[in-house]
């Protein structure tokens, strides 16, 4: 089951993840970019992912562009 975070700061990150965690079973983790996936996201990525455990999968969501036809 996927759960996506939306938090901005990275201990909010963190705090979410670890609800999530005591609230059910969830084994991946989506963090939603706020920042172009520069720098402020690298470091929710690393707070989400120290929170998380190895148990568990996170990643960053990645928007798709539609291909012009």
């Amino acid at each position: 089951m996927d759960a996506l975070i939306t938090a901005i700061r990275p201990q909010d990150v963190a705090r979410e993840v670890e609800s999530i965690l005591q609230r059910g079973k969830v084994n991946r983790f989506v963090l939603r970019p706020v920042a172009r996936g520069g720098m402020v996201d690298q470091e929710r990525l690393g707070a989400a992912r120290y929170a998380a455990g190895l148990q568990a999968v996170v990643v960053l969501e990645v928007a798709v562009a539609a291909h012009p036809r």
